[in-house]
């Protein structure tokens, strides 16, 4: 007979080892079940290059509510880098460069917003009338962030720099009528700044994972779940099965799909191309009166105007490789050095990782990820005074420390349909049916199985909020059913 638990968490990511550790202090006996045999998902450490210990995947927090770090009792430093952006072409530093419209608009958006991502789904009627602003609804939530953009900032690197918070993870145009753009943008600024983890992203799902054993959930690697009975029972590939009163999926909408025996919708489609890099030395920069640690400490945007990025995205959305891949880098070890070895520090080495934008899955067939990395060096060179292959550290064999995931990769790795870093195009903060209105954006169609990850409405970053809703929801169905 299957062991029971009061609840099963199919995943260990962040957002599922939130979700396990809020059930289980409930008094919950929990279960949380990953496939591999490390906790974390995308919010990971990996020795890549020896003696650095780089965030693989996801390696920036923002969203994450301080208060729910408190609730949870986590042991992390969160680091706030000392210079938060640099563009060629525009002052180093201080916010991104948005018009004092559009500044009072994401202010409103952090007072007012902010809050309601950790409760029950308000209408979108009075989600509206929270905010108390029509001229912010109409800009943000009804028309394309185009409109915005042209309007409120008069230079293109400006809008386009400002737009990459519309951008990032996300194929989509700053025009686009589905307004994907304008969702992406809403989760990335209204959480504040973007702050480095202190010992990296693993240092994040470390101390989520001590906390979740502290309060005594019990927690299995290498248990990777192959089907979900919708009334409860769950089955690992090595035959293993348990029962629940509540699944928690920390899986992607249509992997959920595929392990109820759903024949799941059109996959969804990544669109990123993530290099992570070890350096013997920061490159020096064509702009003058520049320095290396300037341009790399914070987000650095490259060949990311607002032309820019409407040409890669036309180029891509035609079937090519950008010619000139818009991206953004940053240098993990300038904040926080403790990532790499002592010998390393001594040594002047440092940390870097690069995100490219307007790389769609559709574009990765097997010989297209040597193309794609060559054109975003490429891309990259074209604001340096010496190529960033000649800053390279080298391994024993004398290889160069350069590791690439496409969303191909991304999709086998971790699990994620199309390589999407989010599991899903994101969702607006508000219910959109008069049935979502008081619940919590984790159900699905069986009572007891809910969404706790990123797939989950406001879901996407690294935030837990979709963990904390998960337990939220457990929690009152338990009421309702006792």
């Amino acid at each position: 007979m299957a062991r029971r638990y009061d609840a099963i968490v199919v995943g260990g990511g962040h957002n599922g080892l939130v979700a396990a550790t809020l059930l289980a202090r409930a008094g919950r006996s929990v279960l949380v079940l990953e496939r591999s045999a490390q906790l974390g998902g995308a919010a990971v450490s990996a020795e890549v290059f020896p003696g650095a210990r780089v965030s693989r995947y996801a390696y920036l927090v923002s969203l994450f509510p301080r208060s729910l770090a408190r609730e949870l009792g986590l042991a992390l430093e969160l680091r706030r880098r000392r210079v938060s952006w640099y563009a060629p072409g525009l002052p180093v530093g201080g916010r991104k460069p948005a018009a004092q419209r559009l500044e009072r608009m994401l202010g409103l958006l952090a007072e007012r917003a902010l809050p309601t991502l950790t409760e029950p789904l308000r209408s979108r009627e009075q989600f509206r009338a929270l905010l108390g602003d029509d001229e912010t609804w109409e800009a943000l939530f009804e028309r394309p962030l185009s409109e915005l953009l042209e309007a409120a900032i008069a230079d293109d690197i400006s809008r386009g720099v400002v737009l990459t918070d519309g951008l990032i993870g996300t194929f989509a145009s700053a025009d686009d009528p589905q307004l994907r753009q304008n969702r992406c943008f809403f989760y990335h600024v209204v959480g504040g700044p973007w702050d480095v983890p202190v010992g990296g992203m693993g240092a994040l799902s470390g101390a989520l994972a001590e906390a979740a054993r502290s309060a005594g959930v019990e927690i299995r690697t290498r248990a990777e779940v192959t089907e979900i009975d919708p009334d409860g029972a769950v089955g690992c590939g090595d035959g293993s099965r348990y029962a629940g009163s509540d699944v928690l999926a920390n899986v992607a909408p249509a992997v959920l799909a595929r392990l109820v025996g759903e024949e799941p919708s059109a996959p969804p489609e990544g669109s990123q191309l993530k290099l992570n890099m070890l350096l013997a030395r920061l490159p020096q920069l064509r702009e003058a009166g520049v320095s290396p640690e300037q341009a790399f400490t914070g987000t650095f945007h490259v060949n990311e105007g607002y032309e820019q990025l409407q040409r890669a995205y036309e180029e891509a959305a035609g079937g090519r490789i950008p010619s000139t891949p818009p991206c953004e880098l940053y240098c993990h070890s300038l904040t926080d050095p403790s990532i790499l070895s002592p010998e390393l520090q001594r040594a002047g080495a440092q940390a870097l990782t690069l995100f490219a934008l307007h790389m769609p899955a559709r574009l990765f067939s097997e010989d297209a990820k040597p193309a794609a990395i060559e054109a975003t060096l490429r891309s990259v060179n074209s604001v340096l005074a010496e190529p960033l292959e000649d800053c390279l550290a080298r391994d024993v064999d004398g290889a160069p420390c350069l590791e690439a995931r496409t969303p191909p990769e991304i999709e086998a790795e971790l699990g994620m349909p199309g390589g999407h870093i989010f599991h899903r195009d994101l969702s607006w903060p508000f219910a959109e049916s008069e049935a979502e209105v008081g619940r919590w954006g984790v159900e699905t169609a069986y009572p007891h199985v809910w969404l706790c990850g990123s797939g989950a409405r406001r879901g996407g970053c690294v935030s837990g909020i979709p963990g904390h809703n998960a337990a939220r929801a457990v929690l009152a169905a338990g009421q309702r059913r006792a």
